[in-house]
């Protein structure tokens, strides 16, 4: 073993200790709530594919013509020649389901994140972050170079205090420095939602930006599952819109819809679309065929039944929950240590559940938990399953109804 090794050996055997150990789960079956590891079948409450759409035989179809037709690949970046009608519909599609004038995609949320943000500001702007944002605009604060200041969670008068403070480094009659406020509309850990209305008051008045990441929620909130900015009315008062395609869109990509201005700025200046190669047009189609999905008849009522199982399993675990009643379909059973956490994982595993273990860095650290998900694609027999199973396990490992979080 060489020194390079020995020393990545020696820091693995520090995160196995921690209880910070991960590895890849390889699925030998499609992505539902039904899943097979290694010949193990598993109840999937895992995943993010809320309204049942990642193993669609719509999505499905539409993946299959986009590749006959134009390929398995596009063959360059965007601007070289790898944009493809695919790819132009789904921008349509989604800027027609935003309610804005345009819309751009990406390879990933990841990206989107980055392009939009690296791209809008610099080293003499602001950019003040929720605390619990994604990891993937905190990666994109560090690399903008942008003075950063980070606002508690959900906090309202501290984020004013933020933006006082910002705003009061501007300069009568020189340069006016940016100020970007990043919030989500449904945090990804927690599934509880942000006071959006206020936020944008806040930043009209201190004349900010806001960029409202949108990936838990596009799909099942606000008319058409338009998502939590239009159901708030606040479309024209978002600056970004961000969102991904790969949870309840069911297919892959991230995306950023605002004004037509911001979109033409964004193709010649996001260095992450700029510098990659263009998603697969069947990927593409997926998406869009996802979309149209979720504003039918039909996904208004797959919509509705995600939420009647969300408030079931909500009532039933209610002793175990952060807070009810539940205001999304991310369900934190919050545990607190690593290992313990991992060990009710595995227990969970053993009777068929797969509900993984949620630890640092995805979360603080002492805040382990299991973060269940539901799809509108489970079964009440399922459901029923679930509750069982966890009610026993959890109270087994200590989680009674006298615990307190």
């Amino acid at each position: 073993m060489t020194a390079f090794d020995e020393e990545l050996t020696a820091r693995l055997e520090s995160l196995r200790q921690q209880g910070l150990h991960r590895q890849c789960r390889v699925l030998d079956s499609a992505q539902s709530p039904r899943i097979s590891v290694a010949g193990q079948p598993l109840l999937n409450f895992s995943s993010n594919d809320y309204l049942g759409l990642a193993n669609d035989p719509r999505l499905q179809e539409a993946a299959i013509a986009a590749t006959l037709r134009y390929g398995t690949g596009s063959g360059a970046s965007r601007l070289i020649c790898g944009t493809l009608e695919p790819h132009a519909q789904l921008e349509r599609e989604l800027a027609a389901f935003k309610g804005t004038e345009a819309a751009i995609t990406f390879s990933t949320g990841y990206a989107a994140a980055a392009g939009a943000i690296v791209s809008l500001l610099g080293k003499s702007d602001f950019l003040i972050l929720d605390k619990l944002v994604h990891a993937c605009v905190v990666d994109a604060a560090r690399l903008c170079g942008a003075t950063l200041r980070v606002f508690a969670h959900n906090d309202l008068e501290d984020l004013e205090r933020k933006l006082k403070w910002c705003a009061g480094k501007r300069q009568a009659g020189g340069p006016k420095p940016r100020i970007l406020v990043v919030t989500e509309s449904v945090f990804s850990m927690d599934g509880d939602q942000a006071p959006l209305r206020a936020i944008a008051e806040l930043k009209d008045q201190y004349e900010a930006w806001l960029m409202v990441d949108e990936a838990h929620a596009t799909g099942l909130y606000g008319p058409g599952r338009q998502g939590l900015v239009a159901a708030g009315q606040l479309t024209g008062r978002v600056e970004i819109q961000m969102g991904t395609l790969s949870k309840a869109v069911g297919a892959s990509g991230g995306f950023i819809c605002g004004s037509r201005a911001l979109v033409d700025f964004l193709v010649n200046c996001a260095r992450s679309f700029i510098f990659s190669t263009a998603p697969s047009p069947g990927v593409a189609a997926a998406a869009t065929a996802g979309l149209k999905f979720i504003q039918s008849a039909e996904g208004a009522a797959r919509c509705e039944r995600l939420w009647r199982l969300v408030g079931g399993v909500g009532e039933s675990l209610r002793r175990y929950r952060l807070a009810d009643p539940p205001r999304s379909a991310i369900l934190p059973l919050p545990v607190g240590d690593e290992a313990r956490a991992v060990a009710l994982a595995a227990r969970l595993r053993e009777q068929g559940i797969l509900l993984p273990a949620i630890r640092y860095p995805t979360v603080a650290r002492g805040s382990a938990r299991l973060r269940l998900t539901l799809s509108a694609a489970h079964t009440e027999a399922e459901i029923v399953r679930l509750v069982e199973t966890l009610k026993s396990t959890l109270t087994g490992g200590g989680l009674g109804a006298e615990t307190r979080f």
